[in-house]
Order: structure tokens, then C-alpha cells, then sequence
């Protein structure tokens, strides 16, 4: 067998097992992993570790704020930091205007992408407030290759409980999966203006304005919609103790419910918004960072599959930005 590439003597490691062996790659596809390979060009990997590449199914990249601002990544920059880190397949995000419909707002962030990204790509397509008066063009989007729909119960733009209840229904009825940003916005807003009435601006009041008590109470208020209308649902980025519990408890119960965490509170905790100046804005993120015990049961979450999807949340802003309170 004529192989273009070979990559010998190193450490393959798979979900099941870690081995030694080469990887024969000819037309750019993996076609033979044995001993004693050879081919045109050979990497010696002795010593390393050689895995599959990962994928990132959560990102943002030259995502627009209402305030003008763009997330600092674009497709090209973002991508390339992913290859360098192992990545391989991302997905991103897109969003419609009021007017727009849906398929013309895929197009559009197709041609975006095309050309700038650099490793393998797809799409979540959101489904917004102007968007539920849209739901009969689903079908069309999944039959374009986008099968996943993004659900926010937080934002200027969050699902109303009817609007989420009519968008899970409608995802189900193409055989699509909702995925959801669950946190409880009200609360939010009520305790984000109860700060500000006297003076608490400080990165630390951030965990304190997103309650992980609230947002366990998202996660398990969008898992019982979902279970209404018999639909599978994914939640991103869960944060907390209280969020994992309400994922365990459904999957106990048999329902497909599926969850996510990301690095940032995996390896940190709410102790980085208590660092002075700016260095207090730059771990700013939405469900924030929690306690030491919550992380702790992150890990634990994990190595019990009550969470199944570490992703990166991937939306990266300058710390000028940051110091704005974006």
C-alpha cells in the first residue's frame, strides 16, 4: 500500500485505549494504523502523544455584540488557534435578523467563513423571539445541513417560556436538537439593578447578580419543557452543582438529556473576580465561575457521564472591552 504520510513510533490514544503504533495516511485520510509503516514523508512521533483531532461544538467567532463590538476571533484567527491546540472541527453560530430569513442568514454566515476557515466547520442555527413566527422554515435548515438549534433563556433576545416551549416543539418535529443557554434572566436583571442602585460594580458582584441556585433552576425548567413535548435537549456550559443535579436526575429518569462544561470552570473559580483592577474583569463570562465545590463536582460530573461535552465557549474580547462591562 502506497502511503503519502506516516506517522511513526508514537503514543495513539483513543477513548478506549493507548497504544503504540504508526498511522498511515494516504489522500489525506487515515487508511492503516500497524507496526512498521513507511511512506513518502515520515514524522518521527517517539515520545508524543498522538490523539485524534478534537472538536469544538461550542464557539463564537466575529460574533457581533448589540454595542457594536466583535468578538476579537474571526473565522481565520480562530480556526488556525484551534488547529495549533488539536482542534479540527468547530461549530459556530448564526443568527437571523428580524426580516431575514432563516436560510438567507445560514448563506450569509457561510460566506463568511468560506475561504477563512482552516480546519472543518459547521452551524447552529439560533432561534430568537423574531424568529418563532419562522419556525415552518426548520425543515429547510435541517435538510441544509444544520440540525441544531440554539435556545437562549438569558439575553435581550431570550425565549420567552411559551416562545421556548413552541421552539422545543418545532425542533422536535424535524428531528433537530435544541440547545440551550438556561439561566433565569428576570432574577438576573432584578439582581444586576439591585447592585448598581448602590454602587456594586466590582467584578466580584458578577457570580453574585447569576445565582448557580437560579441557573439549576433554568436548566431544570427548560429539561421539563423539553420532556412535555418528548424532545431530546442539550445544555451548554453548565457551571454549577445545582445545574449537574437537574441533568443527573432527568437521565435517571430515562430522558435524553445531554450537558456541557467548559475549561474556564473547570480550572478556575469565583476566587478570580476578587483579583484588583482589570485582572478582575478578564474571567468575566456567563453562567460566571463558581465555587471550589462546584468545580469539584464538575470533575466529578464528568467521570460519572452525567455530563458528557467538554467545549470551550470559545468568544474571546480584548480586556478593553472587558473594562467596558461587556
Amino acid at each position: 500500500m502506497q502511503l503519502n504520510l506516516v506517522i511513526k513510533n508514537g503514543t495513539i490514544v483513543t477513548a478506549e485505549n493507548v497504544y503504540q503504533a504508526d498511522i498511515g495516511i494516504r489522500d489525506g485520510q487515515i487508511v492503516a494504523i500497524a507496526a512498521d509503516l513507511s511512506g513518502e514523508r515520515e514524522i518521527d512521533a517517539t515520545g508524543k502523544l498522538v490523539t485524534p483531532g478534537a472538536i469544538d461544538v461550542h464557539v463564537h467567532h466575529q460574533m457581533p455584540l448589540p454595542s457594536g463590538v466583535i468578538s476579537a476571533d474571526d473565522f481565520f484567527t480562530g480556526t488556525r488557534a484551534a488547529a495549533h491546540g488539536g482542534t479540527t472541527t468547530i461549530i459556530d453560530f448564526v443568527a437571523a435578523e428580524p426580516e431575514e430569513s432563516l436560510l438567507d442568514a445560514l448563506a450569509a454566515r457561510q460566506a463568511e467563513a468560506k475561504d477563512r476557515v482552516v480546519i472543518d466547520y459547521g452551524l447552529h442555527m439560533t432561534i430568537t423571539p423574531a424568529d418563532i413566527a419562522k419556525l415552518d422554515q426548520l425543515p429547510a435548515i435541517v435538510e441544509a445541513g444544520c440540525p441544531t438549534f440554539k435556545l437562549y433563556m438569558a439575553y435581550g433576545f431570550r425565549l420567552k417560556d411559551d416562545e421556548l416551549l413552541q421552539a422545543l416543539d418545532a425542533v422536535k418535529q424535524v428531528n433537530g436538537l435544541p440547545i440551550v443557554h438556561a439561566e433565569n434572566w428576570d432574577v438576573i436583571c432584578l439582581m444586576i439593578a439591585q447592585n448598581l442602585a448602590v454602587g456594586r460594580t466590582e467584578p466580584r458582584w458578577h457570580p453574585r447578580s447569576r445565582p448557580a441556585v437560579m441557573e439549576g433552576e433554568a436548566v431544570g425548567r427548560v429539561i421539563d419543557m423539553a420532556a412535555l413535548v418528548g424532545t431530546p435537549v442539550y445544555i451548554f456550559h453548565v457551571s454549577c452543582d445545582d445545574a449537574v443535579e437537574r441533568i443527573a436526575a432527568a437521565r435517571r429518569r430515562g430522558l435524553r438529556v445531554f450537558g456541557e462544561t467548559c475549561p474556564q470552570y473547570l480550572l478556575l473559580t469565583d476566587a478570580a473576580y476578587e483579583e484588583p483592577g482589570v485582572a478582575g474583569t478578564l474571567p468575566v463570562c456567563a453562567p460566571p465561575l463558581r465555587s471550589l465545590t462546584d468545580q469539584a463536582r464538575l470533575w466529578t460530573a464528568l467521570g460519572r457521564n452525567e455530563l458528557q461535552v467538554v467545549s470551550t465557549d470559545h468568544c474571546p474580547f480584548s480586556s478593553a472591552d472587558k473594562a467596558l462591562g461587556l
